[in-house]
């Protein structure tokens, strides 16, 4: 049995014992990437800490020890000190699949110094605790994921985007997240930390605001886009901080895209011939036979615009706006029609999201909480409306076009219920789906 792991680059490290994040983690450290220094509890932890009966080992606690001992090694800094230059940690979770949100983080440990050692071994617990929380169980099933993988533990060095006016924190995606277009498209929150922006709890900037204040840092992130992108083989969603002009990667993983999105996404990387056509397929959930959904929605936006925001994820849906999140449950399983308002969501809300047709914020932007769970899930979403947006639409039945980033009053039923034209690149997948049904070789090499 494996409990600790230092991600120090090494190859061969096993996602399933490691967590996503933490083969993320390696990966960038392996490439000398500027990533905090960290090691991981791993998922045979996780199982010990439930046979103990929720009780962390005695060998754990030393692993975990021995792993905040390197990390004073590496970073020059004391764990559990009131003076000097005391070191200050993260406790994230870290299941072998993305589960954005659902599982608990704990920051800035290590900064009431008296308490943290045992503010750390409890915070360990709180999120090994956190995969058999409501939210988190809600999450696999509705993305079909057992319940037997537990999760990791990432313990890593602290940096801080609040530091001064030189700092800040931001997304990036190596192409665009609602569309695909083969363009970075990062949203950059300063004097800030990495929870600030996720949670939506203030609009960010434009990453062209980075570029602006620091190019030298901004055109460093962008390089190390390029080189993630290339190695994974799908573009990413990376995780930043800046901290006093410098530039710390926190995370990396593989980004994911509304349906039309991804099939584009899929075409044009088997075009540069980085995956094959059957990556291309699985990618685009084709490979079975399962089709991103090319019908016509059942409604039209042809009301008053009653509020608009940034489109975070595309389609219509339509429904009654419903702001309190129980009560969105309740209407739902009755039958109705509803459309999640909230100035902001976090992951308590996940019940009432996957229960909505669709969800509008007052405030976040693409990168927010809600913008990224909505584009899993598949769910219209327009998110930074503005203040006492939900307010004002509490109660009205309206439609939410998630394409264009308004809402608009009334359910309008569209027209007919015809498909879409056939885009082209999904039209390049179902070839290459029905060439292989049928047992016909493709001409991988030359970008069928």
């Amino acid at each position: 049995m494996t409990t600790l792991v230092w991600l120090d680059g090494r190859k061969g490290l096993d996602p399933l014992q490691i967590g996503g994040k933490a083969t993320g983690i390696n990966a960038m450290r392996g490439m000398g990437l500027p990533v905090p220094p960290a090691f991981t509890l791993t998922t045979d932890a996780y199982r010990s800490y439930h046979r103990a009966g929720r009780i962390l080992p005695d060998g754990t606690r030393a692993a975990l020890a021995d792993g905040i001992s390197r990390l004073e090694q590496k970073t020059g800094r004391r764990f559990g000190v009131r003076n000097g230059c005391p070191l200050r940690v993260s406790v994230r979770s870290g299941a072998a699949r993305s589960m954005p949100g659902m599982l608990d983080t704990v920051l800035d440990l290590g900064a009431a110094p008296d308490t943290a050692w045992e503010e750390l071994t409890a915070a360990v617990a709180a999120v090994f605790d956190s995969w058999w929380s409501k939210r988190a169980v809600a999450y696999r099933r509705a993305h079909q994921i057992g319940d037997d993988g537990g999760t990791a533990v990432t313990v890593q060095a602290m940096v801080f985007g609040d530091a001064d006016d030189d700092s800040g924190t931001g997304v990036l995606f190596t192409r665009h997240p609602v569309t695909g277009a083969p363009e970075p498209f990062g949203e950059w929150l300063p004097r800030a930390r990495g929870e600030d922006l996720v949670a939506g709890r203030s609009s960010p900037e434009p990453l062209s605001a980075l570029s602006a204040k620091l190019p030298a840092v901004h055109r460093g992130l962008l390089s190390a886009a390029r080189q993630l992108e290339a190695a994974a083989r799908w573009p990413q969603d990376i995780e930043f901080t800046v901290e006093r002009g410098h530039l710390w990667l926190l995370q990396t993983r593989d980004a994911h895209f509304p349906a039309m999105a991804t099939a584009r996404v899929a075409v044009a990387l088997e075009r540069d011939g980085l995956i094959d056509v059957d990556e291309a397929l699985r990618r685009a959930g084709l490979r079975d036979g399962v089709r991103p959904d090319q019908s016509r929605s059942p409604y039209r936006a042809t009301g008053k615009v009653l509020a608009r925001g940034l489109p975070a994820s595309p389609g219509i849906a339509a429904g009654t706006v419903v702001s309190e999140p129980v009560e969105a449950e309740e209407r739902a399983a009755s039958g109705e029609d509803v459309i999640l308002a909230r100035p902001s969501t976090d992951p308590q809300d996940m019940p009432a999201m996957y229960a909505a047709r669709a969800v509008i914020t007052e405030v976040g932007g693409a990168t927010s909480h809600a913008a990224i769970v909505c584009r899993e899930l598949g769910r219209p979403c327009v998110v930074g409306c503005g203040p006492d947006t939900v307010t004002t639409l509490a109660g009205c039945p309206a439609t939410v076009d998630g394409g264009s980033g308004e809402i608009t009053a009334g359910i309008r039923p569209a027209a007919d219920g015809t498909a879409t034209p056939a885009d082209p690149d999904l039209a390049v997948l179902h070839t290459w789906l029905r060439e292989r049904q049928r047992g016909v070789p493709l001409q991988e090499e030359a970008g069928t």
